[in-house]
């Protein structure tokens, strides 16, 4: 666990990311998610392969994080779709994308502080109990940077039931010193 999860109660069992989001995959992601170059998905979803690989977690499906319909209408996919079906196709591991979902609509988190991340995702997740109650979960997003989605999206699945909740993201983003202070 690193020094800005202290203090908070997390709801997932372990998170993990391949790189800093910085840089080559910064770029990367940014083509994905906001230039409409979804054929980065499968590419970068090898990545996650690779990462989970490495780890020696047991699950019995994978979760995207849920996008907003408001956003899903502008970009008319989600990104982490993108990542995460051919990474399930890739592991042979089940995709449930209709476990979990965003019940309300968010803003975007980029800009915020860590307070106003958490308090901006809060309740924003609901998980369907019949399927999750007494599953292992892997959790996929592209990018972390408080955990404050994470944390929101594992609660929500273990409010239904998940047994153990695990996530695993592409990139993790470095944090500047003001929002590790927040």
């Amino acid at each position: 666990m690193c020094g800005r999860c202290c203090g908070l109660r997390l709801y997932y069992e372990r998170l993990s990311s391949w790189v800093f989001f910085k840089g080559p995959i910064r770029e990367a992601v940014h083509e994905l998610k906001y230039r409409h170059n979804v054929g980065l998905g499968e590419k970068l979803a090898q990545n996650l392969v690779n990462l989970f690989e490495s780890l020696s977690w047991d699950v019995d499906f994978i979760v995207p994080v849920p996008l907003g319909s408001k956003r899903f209408q502008e970009r008319g996919y989600n990104q982490v779709m993108l990542l995460a079906r051919p990474f399930a196709w890739d592991l042979d591991i089940p995709l449930k994308n209709q476990a979990l979902t965003r019940v309300r609509e968010t803003r975007s988190q980029v800009g915020l502080s860590k307070k106003q991340r958490i308090v901006n995702v809060q309740n924003a997740f609901t998980a369907k109990k019949q399927v999750v109650k007494g599953k292992r979960i892997l959790l996929v997003d592209d990018v972390v940077t408080t955990g404050a989605t994470i944390n929101a999206c594992a609660k929500a699945l273990k409010e239904a039931g998940a047994e153990k909740v695990f996530a695993a993201t592409l990139a993790r983003a470095v944090q500047p010193k003001s929002m590790e202070a927040d």
